[in-house]
């Protein structure tokens, strides 16, 4: 059994969540590369961005800020042992351990990334959220679902997960 670490980052606005990787050994190198990485898949739409909330790891060394400073974002640092700082994210490993990880075994870092890039995708495009009136991130807000007549159900995570949408 090896703890793996994984990184994830959070548009709060939108909550559209970014799994970045997952290691057994994170170093400051792999977390400035998953953040530069961050930056080149986002392209444009950095500009929209203006702070980064992080916590005080020592992994986020000054070259992992220098690369979202370079972009004029800037760096908030949350408080010592402060997690309700970070709310959004802490909500989202505690549905993704709930619905997803603590009901399965993880074989390797591979078997972790790819599982937790699939529940991310369930996260951004399928699950309700309160606070988006319980539509997904992704959902388009100027389209009004209506009731279906046949509804289809679609699994996620081998069954682990499912989803229902109307049938076409």
């Amino acid at each position: 059994m090896t703890r793996l670490y994984a990184f994830a980052v959070m548009e709060v606005g939108t909550r559209t969540v970014h799994i970045l990787g997952a290691t057994a050994h994170p170093t400051t190198a792999w977390t400035t590369q998953l953040s530069r990485n961050l930056l080149a898949d986002l392209g444009e739409r950095t500009s929209g961005f203006r702070y980064l909330l992080r916590d005080r790891d020592s992994r986020y060394a000054q070259a992992f800020d220098a690369v979202f400073t370079s972009e004029n974002i800037q760096i908030l640092k949350s408080a010592p042992q402060a997690s309700k700082m970070n709310a959004h994210v802490e909500r989202f490993i505690r549905s993704v351990r709930a619905e997803c990880t603590d009901r399965m075994v993880i074989y390797n870092e591979q078997h972790a990334r790819r599982v937790l890039v699939e529940y991310a995708e369930h996260y951004n495009t399928g699950r309700p959220h309160r606070a988006l009136h319980l539509r997904a991130p992704a959902d388009d807000p100027d389209i009004t679902p209506f009731p279906a007549q046949h509804i289809q159900r679609h699994d996620v995570l081998d069954g682990l997960i499912h989803e229902y949408r109307n049938a076409a």
